[in-house]
């Protein structure tokens, strides 16, 4: 506080010197005879002294806003600790589980609002959607921003920093945190209504099932083609590099099922003028069906990524055998620093020499192994040795696109802490010269992402159709419709506008 009073007196009193300055400056009047001429009025003068009043109340206005910042602030922290204080406070473990299920929350809608987003892109012009794509770029910064806040609180607890040291400063994240999902939220709320007049899926129905079924036509010839992509990695692979899309095939045919049974829903009610529910089938036929297309993607992204994969393995190795050898050149004193690392990396060599002669293997495994070891022995102190990261990218990037994948097509099952890590997979990935150090670091976090994912799919279990129909299961699985009682398609909006279909779900 007394920083603040402090500042504001500074400003207060050089809000005041320019008075006293232009008053003990200003010259004396002259003295006139009688019938000359009148001076010219001194407007220069007054103008730089009004001039010089701006700084001044800049000044005092910002002192008084830190003053008053620092006074709620001190208020809140001694309702927090006083007795009787402020006894409305959120307990900080429900606090932290407000944000989690915001988290949660919010990522869902962000990831509903871009998928009917790009579906509405088909049949609206570029400059109608513009605002919406506007909404959601601002949703999606909050977003990141408070899963950034998310990961700095999960690494203090990883490390062991006791939560009730700095409990403020806990709160005062976890609040941000809300703050920040609440607005992102909000946003997206407000932008639902003109959203919905743009796609106008009740008035034109009839023309978004056309575009809708020769979508699923595509889609479906994908599925056919995936099945038969699995079963080549497998014979040209070991069994470890495909398991990432094990099951993705059977997966999207039943998000077809799904999506054959609302399509042919969304025609009867659109035949007989019944709009909003021939929008609500059709808006969770979408849905499954652009689930269905990632799943299909990501099957041919994975062979894409393991053939390119295995065409950077003898460069990679190269890169490693050449970090060696000049390691073992370095002077003895030099030398002797990198002796673990010297050792790691001949190991790691001989192993992968091994796995590539023996028969099918698993090059993206193979050439993070190699490119793990390169970077240990060039991070321990090899000044200038090739640290192999243009071939550190491959694995990363499919690490994190296989992650995001997973994520999105069971999202109704994946908690905070996977889509945390994601978030900071994708944070360290993002577009530019990305250090070695951080390509590593995304990797491991977008594997842990997906570790996670699983885990908490499997803790889920297989949920009930509820009122879905064929497929339905995979629907709540996959967060197409929401499991919340109402069981409704999620279209574009915050939490609030998100299951506004779920009436005419029926």
């Amino acid at each position: 506080m007394a920083h603040a009073v402090l500042g504001g007196l500074v400003a207060m009193g050089w809000l005041v010197l320019p008075l006293a300055r232009a008053g003990a400056e200003a010259p004396a009047a002259p003295v006139r005879s009688p019938g000359a001429e009148p001076l010219p009025a001194a407007a220069p003068q007054a103008a730089t002294a009004t001039g010089d009043l701006v700084p001044p109340l800049v000044a005092a206005g910002a002192a008084g806003a830190v003053a008053a910042y620092g006074y709620g602030r001190r208020r809140r922290r001694a309702a927090r600790t006083t007795p009787g204080g402020d006894r409305g406070l959120t307990p900080l473990h429900e606090l932290d589980l407000q944000a989690r299920r915001l988290l949660v929350e919010t990522d869902d809608c962000v990831r509903v609002c871009a998928e009917e987003l790009a579906v509405a892109a088909d049949r609206s012009p570029g400059d109608e959607l513009e605002p919406y794509e506007y909404d959601l770029r601002h949703a999606e910064a909050g977003l990141a921003a408070a899963f950034l806040l998310r990961q700095r609180l999960d690494e203090a607890d990883a490390a062991g920093v006791d939560p009730d040291d700095g409990e403020d400063d806990r709160r005062d994240v976890l609040e941000e945190i809300v703050a920040r999902c609440q607005d992102a939220g909000q946003r997206l709320d407000a932008a639902a209504p003109g959203f919905d007049q743009i796609r106008a899926l009740e008035r034109n129905a009839a023309a978004a099932l056309e575009s809708a079924e020769t979508r699923f036509r595509v889609v479906a010839a994908g599925v056919r083609a995936a099945g038969a992509t699995i079963a080549s990695l497998h014979e040209r692979y070991a069994p470890a590099a495909s398991l990432p899309v094990v099951g993705d095939a059977e997966q999207a045919k039943d998000r077809l099922m799904f999506t054959t049974s609302h399509l042919n829903q969304a025609r009867q009610y659109a035949d007989r003028g019944d709009g909003p529910k021939a929008a609500a089938h059709l808006r969770a036929a979408e849905g499954a069906l652009a689930q269905a297309a990632d799943l299909v993607d990501g099957v041919e992204r994975l062979a894409g990524e393991l053939a390119a994969a295995a065409a950077a393995l003898p460069a990679a190795i190269a890169a490693a055998e050449t970090a060696r050898d000049a390691a073992r050149g370095l002077p003895a004193d030099a030398r002797a620093a990198l002796a673990g690392p010297l050792g790691h990396t001949d190991a790691v060599l001989s192993a992968v020499r091994h796995e590539t002669a023996a028969g099918p293997f698993d090059p993206l495994d193979a050439l993070r192994r190699v490119t793990e070891a390169t970077a240990a022995l060039a991070g321990a102190g090899g000044d200038g040795l090739p640290d192999g990261r243009e071939q550190a990218l491959i694995p990363a990037r499919g690490s994190l696109a296989g992650a995001a994948g997973f994520v999105g097509t069971h999202r109704g099952a994946v908690g905070c802490e996977a889509r945390t890590r994601l978030a900071e997979a994708r944070r360290l990935l993002s577009p530019g010269s990305v250090p070695l150090s951080e390509v590593l670091r995304a990797d491991e976090f977008a594997r842990e992402a997906r570790r996670l994912a699983e885990r908490d799919v499997r803790a889920h279990g297989n949920p009930s159709g509820g009122r879905g129909g064929a497929g339905a299961g995979g629907a709540v699985l996959g967060g197409i419709l929401l499991d919340d009682g109402e069981g409704g398609p999620m279209s574009y909006g915050g939490p609030r506008t998100r299951g506004r279909r779920g009436a005419f779900f029926t």
